[in-house]
């Protein structure tokens, strides 16, 4: 299966290493990927986007036109990339954005507390990015949780590895809470 992945927020959240680390994470899986980022001038606050195509297939176009998973975390990027979906696409949302306009009774969503968990469970906002990848790959099963933290360790810093799994392993349970 082709899957166009477009992981939206603003910048500060990570979203972009969260791409680089799942398109990692479905390299080692044997699949053929591309990741793209895009983000506004300001490193923190502006908007940022990081796609992901993953496939058996070759790939023979590295953009993602009409994604079929949607992970967002801020209200910008809901209103401006909630309509471009698969109609039969999944929309992961943080619980505190708005989602009443965006509803498609074909697209699946899931409205998890992913900001609030990483800093009131895990106590660390910088682990947000990390605890949306586990929600992602449970609600799609794009990648095992192992091949995940696998790829995560190459890329999070020495002695943050044990934080980022356990953001990871949350992220996924909230899925099954939802």
């Amino acid at each position: 299966m082709r899957w166009e992945i477009r992981l939206s927020g603003t910048g500060g959240q990570g979203l972009v290493l969260a791409g680089v680390i799942l398109a990692s994470a479905s390299s080692l899986a044997g699949k053929n990927v591309v990741q793209t980022q895009t983000y506004g001038p300001e490193s923190r606050g502006g908007s940022s986007k990081s796609e992901v195509i993953i496939d058996e297939e070759e790939i023979d176009y590295p953009k993602v036109l009409l994604p079929n998973v949607l992970l967002v975390l801020s209200q910008s990027a809901l209103d401006k990339y909630a309509k471009c979906i698969d109609n039969q696409g999944v929309i992961i949302t943080d619980s505190s954005l708005n989602t009443s306009d965006f509803r498609n009774e074909l697209t699946t969503l899931y409205k998890v507390p992913i900001i609030k968990t990483a800093k009131e469970v895990i106590g660390k906002s910088i682990v947000t990015n990390m605890v949306a990848l586990g929600a992602l790959i449970r609600a799609t099963n794009i990648a095992s949780k192992e091949l995940l933290y696998k790829a995560m360790k190459s890329y999070v810093p020495v002695g943050t590895e044990n934080l980022n799994k356990k953001a990871i392993d949350i992220g996924y349970e909230l899925i099954d809470k939802n």
